[in-house]
């Protein structure tokens, strides 16, 4: 097997593994949370169950239908691109952070495309349930909320007055509320300005960086 099929098999796997993973924690929480409700692992990390039509971090991007098809771009876009890298003998930790990427946001899109129409209304009253096709709370194609759960209150607490911005106000750091497909793509994005910055320019300068400099692996010879 080839170097370059080895890694196209890595990833794949891993982008699969991760949207598996995504997937479970999302059914789970969805299937046994009321929204609002809260499980308190510590005073600094709950599972907190909220539903958002908009990106990661609860951020807005034009109607709920331009924002699917967004994502759906995104990440025709990046499986294209994360083939193009595996061609020209990328670094593995490049390949792997691009993967993360790639998984979160195909993770959000599984809740757009198949929430609205597999599962019942989730309120602070009632669970959500599986229900046929067609028949859950979100008539509209692409419709679907994301679910998030993760809630890291760090700290809590009032700001000093003399703060010029949001003094003597109640301030809580961390305050929002995310799931594992946007720690996947905050994880990649982080890591790729940080890790593999030289990676990042080469691919944006179209110029392949010296080995040895951030840059991409020479091909690798053949191995059967």
């Amino acid at each position: 097997m080839t170097v370059k099929k080895k890694k196209a098999l890595v990833a794949a796997a891993l982008i699969v593994l991760l949207l598996v993973i995504d997937q479970l924690i999302k059914i789970w929480v969805k299937t046994h949370m009321t929204i609002g409700e809260q499980i308190v692992i510590a005073p600094w990390f709950r599972i907190e169950f909220i539903e958002n039509k908009g990106m990661a971090w609860g951020m807005q991007l034009g109607s709920k239908l331009f924002l699917s098809l967004f994502r759906i771009a995104a990440v025709a876009v990046l499986v294209w691109f994360i083939q193009s890298q595996i061609r020209k003998g990328c670094r593995w930790g490049f390949l792997v952070m691009l993967c993360f990427i790639c998984a979160g946001a195909a993770g959000n899109i599984f809740d757009s495309v198949f929430y609205g129409q597999i599962f019942s209304q989730s309120t602070p009253f009632d669970i959500a349930r599986l229900v046929p096709w067609g028949q859950g709370y979100e008539l509209k194609p692409l419709a679907g909320s994301v679910v998030d759960m993760f809630y890291f209150p760090i700290w809590h607490g009032t700001l000093p007055d003399w703060l010029p911005i949001g003094g003597g106000r109640e301030f809580t750091f961390f305050n929002a509320i995310f799931n594992f497909a946007d720690a996947c793509i905050t994880t990649g994005v982080f890591c790729l300005l940080i890790f593999f910055t030289n990676d990042v320019n080469g691919c944006m300068k179209k110029v392949g960086a010296e080995p040895g400099k951030g840059g991409a692996e020479p091909e690798e010879a053949e191995s059967k």
